[in-house]
C-alpha cells in the first residue's frame, strides 16, 4: 500500500533498501510517534488485544533506548486520545493501568539514562492511580537533563485548540489582551506542548496514512514518516530507517 502511494506521490515514504543513518547528520530534536496497529497485532495471533497493548509497551522501551543512544531531545509518544475512552471499558480500563505498570518496571533505568519523563493532555479524566503514577515520575525526574519523553495521555488535538482559545478569549474580555496581539506565538503559548518545540519527524505505524487528531497545530512542517509494521513489531531498526529517510529529505518550510 505504501509502495503505491509513494509511486503516486513521485517517490516512496520509506526507503527500505537501508535502516543506517548518517550519525554526523542531523537527527531530528523532536520526534512525535503515534503507536498504531496493536490491536490488530494481536487479532492475527488470536490474542486479546490487551496482549497487544502489554507487548506495545515493549517496543516503547526499545524505541526509548533507541532514541536516547542517538542523542534525540524530545520523544513524544501519542499513547491515549480523547476518542479511545470509546473503546471498550476493560481495554480502556487495561490502557489506564499501562503507565503504572511501565513506569514501576523502567522508571530506575529512565533514571539511570537522565531521561525526564512529563504527560501533555486533559488531566482531569484520568483515573487517579493513573495520575499518580505520573506526577511521581514527573517529580522523580525534573532535574534530569537528557531526553525528554512526553506521553500524550487524554490528548485530543482539536480540544487543544479549543482549549487554547478560551484561555485567550479569557484574556481579550477581561481586558488583558488586544485581538490585534493575537498571532501564532501567543496561540502556541497556551498549547499543551508551550515548553516544546515542535516535531521535526513524525512516525506513524501499523499502514494507516493519517494525523488521527494529533498535535494539529505543531504538525505544521513535520516530516511524515510511514509504515505497514504494527507497533508491536517496530523496532530499532525501523526507527533508525526513519531517521535515515529524514536526513535525505530538504526542509524548505515554504521557500525555494
Amino acid at each position: 500500500m505504501l509502495e503505491r502511494l509513494g509511486k503516486m506521490l513521485g517517490g516512496k515514504q520509506e526507503d527500505t533498501t537501508s535502516t543506517t543513518f548518517d550519525d554526523k547528520g542531523v537527527i531530528p530534536h523532536h520526534i512525535a510517534v503515534i503507536m498504531d496497529g496493536n490491536g490488530r497485532w494481536a487479532k492475527k495471533r488470536n490474542l486479546p488485544r490487551i496482549a497487544g497493548h502489554h507487548q506495545g509497551m515493549k517496543t516503547v522501551k526499545e524505541i526509548v533506548r533507541a532514541a536516547d543512544a542517538i542523542g534525540v531531545g524530545i520523544l513524544t509518544m501519542y499513547a491515549f486520545s480523547t476518542e479511545n475512552w470509546k473503546r471498550p471499558k476493560d481495554e480502556v480500563d487495561y490502557l489506564m493501568k499501562l503507565p503504572q505498570e511501565f513506569l514501576a518496571t523502567e522508571l530506575k533505568e529512565l533514571m539511570e539514562r537522565n531521561v525526564r519523563i512529563s504527560m501533555i493532555g486533559s488531566r482531569e479524566e484520568l483515573p487517579e492511580h493513573t495520575l499518580k503514577a505520573l506526577l511521581e515520575a514527573e517529580q522523580k525526574t525534573k532535574n534530569n537533563t537528557g531526553l525528554q519523553l512526553n506521553f500524550a495521555l487524554n490528548y485530543g488535538g482539536r480540544v487543544e485548540i479549543v482549549k487554547a482559545m478560551k484561555e485567550i478569549a479569557d484574556l481579550v474580555k477581561a481586558g488583558e489582551l488586544k485581538p490585534e496581539q493575537i498571532d501564532e506565538e501567543l496561540i502556541s503559548s497556551h498549547l499543551y506542548t508551550r515548553e516544546i518545540p515542535d516535531p521535526d519527524l513524525l512516525i506513524r505505524t501499523s499502514g494507516e496514512i493519517r494525523v488521527s487528531n494529533f498535535m494539529l497545530w505543531q504538525l505544521a512542517y513535520t516530516e511524515f514518516w510511514f509504515t505497514d509494521v504494527f507497533w508491536p513489531d517496530f523496532k530499532r531498526e525501523h526507527f533508525y530507517q526513519a531517521i535515515a529517510d529524514y536526513q535525505r529529505r530538504a526542509r524548505r518550510y515554504g521557500a525555494v
